[in-house]
């Protein structure tokens, strides 16, 4: 492990070296390659740092443990005693760090957001998680785009399609797939009855031309008038654009823009998505059929997180958390439990790389 970290930093140094080169500067491609390449290292590079700083503090207070001075020896102890718990977890966050990364990590994702049981509830929870990514991806820096929607007649949506870019947003969302529970007294309720709605949350990474490779043969398109709520020349042209992908059946519908172009371009780079999204869950399925069990699967068909108004609580079932403060969730502040994710679901493929 360490020869590796030692190879690591010194690339780290060298990448260092070659971004402040003129003319790497003024080479705009490589400059952003190798500066990408760089921040995929300041993590791990400043862990092993201090690492390294903790392990020369241990030995140097073994050095003091064998002085005269029993003052001394004392207080060599009380810092061992302190600099060893550091060592093991400054220890297992670079074996974290340093485990295979996800490929998928780096990219932009296709975020689908479906009504499930609940009627017109639900449809009114899709539209409040849809402003709660939003919230999220503005306070991130993050761009997003509405590839499609459904709304209904009193605010809600049976489903939105956003495409949210910027910088490792799959690396943050992946674990927000699934059936996200909301329990609260609808707006249409008269004898104020708690009710429980579902909605189903898809996180899929955005397909790259290197990716996925289709042939135009395979795909069946057709246009048609857009329906219900929307922009007047939504409605009244055939704007809306449906494309069939025969091979694999899957079928993507947009309707959001005025131009038939623009909807099909959507369109296209959602089902590019999904077919990438399509083949990774089937090598997925081919590795857990050799493994013991099953990490962080996101798996769309779980329950994963209960959101009850009346008691003011969000609740995610897997990792056993629970914030009594949901107002200040449902206005994006989502970082805290997306970094409790992310840690627990490391420190389980840790485990489990151990156990191999």
């Amino acid at each position: 492990m360490f020869h590796k970290l030692d190879d690591l930093e010194k690339k780290f140094a060298d990448l260092n070296d070659r971004i402040s080169d003129p003319s790497v500067i003024q080479n705009t491609a490589l400059y952003q390659k190798l500066a990408k390449e760089r921040s995929g290292l300041v993590e791990l590079v400043a862990t092993y740092q201090k690492y390294k700083k903790v392990l020369e503090e241990v030995g140097e207070n073994k050095t003091l443990l064998e002085e005269s001075d029993e003052e001394i020896r004392k207080m060599a102890k009380e810092e061992l005693i302190r600099l060893e718990p550091e060592k093991e977890k400054v220890e297992n966050e670079l074996k974290i760090l340093l485990l295979p990364k996800d490929l998928n990590d780096e990219k932009n994702i296709i975020l689908e957001i479906r009504a499930g049981t609940g009627g017109d509830e639900a449809a009114l929870f899709v539209s409040d998680l849809y402003r709660m990514y939003s919230r999220y991806a503005d306070q991130k820096g993050w761009r997003v785009e509405i590839m499609d929607t459904n709304p209904t007649g009193i605010g809600g949506l049976k489903e939105i399609i956003v495409l949210i870019s910027g910088q490792r947003v799959y690396s943050d969302l992946k674990y927000e797939a699934g059936i996200h529970r909301v329990q609260r007294v609808p707006k249409t309720e008269q004898q104020g009855r708690i009710h429980t709605s579902a909605v189903t949350v898809v996180v899929i990474p955005e397909a790259e031309d290197v990716d996925v490779s289709v042939n135009e043969s395979d795909i069946q398109t057709d246009v048609f008038r857009a329906s219900g709520p929307g922009g007047q020349g939504v409605n009244t042209t055939d704007s809306a654009v449906r494309l069939t992908h025969k091979p694999s059946g899957l079928v993507v519908v947009c309707r959001d823009e005025r131009s038939q172009i623009k909807n099909k371009a959507k369109a296209m780079k959602i089902l590019k998505s999904r077919l990438l999204e399509q083949e990774q869950e089937k090598q997925d399925a081919e590795q857990r059929a050799s493994r013991k069990a099953m990490v962080g699967s996101g798996d769309r068909s779980e329950k994963i997180r209960t959101y009850n108004y009346p008691q003011n609580r969000m609740t995610d079932h897997r990792i056993g958390l629970t914030l009594h403060q949901l107002d200040q969730v449902m206005d994006g502040k989502i970082g805290e439990v997306i970094s409790a994710l992310r840690t627990h679901y490391q420190t389980e493929i840790l485990k489990q790389s151990e156990d191999i």
